[in-house]
């Protein structure tokens, strides 16, 4: 994967960006290639770019592993994401409608404080994803319905004491009840870090970019 960074400017609100690191295959020659998107969690928050290159999913890129796809990580300069949600919204959204993607395989996925920001994101453009990776995270179960067509695949510590599993728990459980498919890895003895198993959860990435929005 070659890295880079780049910056995106808020056409909506012009004093608005977000810088972002971006992964794209070795070879690319200029298909359509699925977008992975990496919402990280609270200690990627500032202005140093260059941490995001090895933080949670990104860090399996920067490792060698190699997608046929563009992967994405834009950075939070404020205190939590949701100081910056229409912005983020906006990036993604410029995002998926890039030229070089298809716009029908478009994945998020974010830890911890990013774990949340994915459930508030995909809550609130459902259609924009086939398939979402919340991990430690959690959100309003009581809204799971608008989830129910979406492939999802979660994660937790179970040792967690920043995040309680049961964040996790009750989203996957309200998903599907709602006649939707949500699927949640809990580790039993993992604390708030269960970023670093889930993205090296075998069979996780071909389970990833399988998924696709039928149109």
């Amino acid at each position: 994967m070659i890295y880079g960074t780049d910056r995106f400017k808020s056409l909506n609100r012009p004093s608005e960006y977000l810088d972002y690191v971006k992964y794209v295959p070795q070879n690319y020659n200029g298909e359509k290639l699925p977008l992975f998107i990496y919402i990280h969690g609270a200690g990627g928050r500032g202005d140093d770019i260059s941490k995001l290159k090895s933080m949670g999913a990104m860090a399996v890129f920067a490792g060698g592993l190699e997608v046929n796809a563009v992967c994405v990580a834009p950075q939070c300069h404020a205190d939590t994401w949701f100081e910056l949600f229409d912005v983020l919204l906006e990036f993604i959204d410029s995002m998926r409608n890039s030229e070089s993607i298809d716009i029908n395989r478009v994945y998020i996925s974010g830890a911890s404080m990013g774990g949340y920001t994915v459930w508030q994101v995909i809550m609130s453009r459902p259609e924009w994803f086939a398939a979402a990776v919340p991990v430690c995270g959690g959100g309003m179960y009581w809204n799971a319905g608008r989830l129910k067509d979406l492939p999802i695949w979660a994660f937790h510590g179970a040792l967690d004491t920043t995040v309680l599993p049961e964040e996790s728990i009750k989203m996957a459980a309200a998903v599907n009840r709602c006649g939707g498919s949500a699927r949640i890895t809990v580790y039993p003895q993992r604390g708030h870090d269960s970023w670093v198993p889930a993205f090296n959860e075998p069979g996780l990435w071909e389970w990833i970019f399988a998924q696709k929005r039928n149109g």
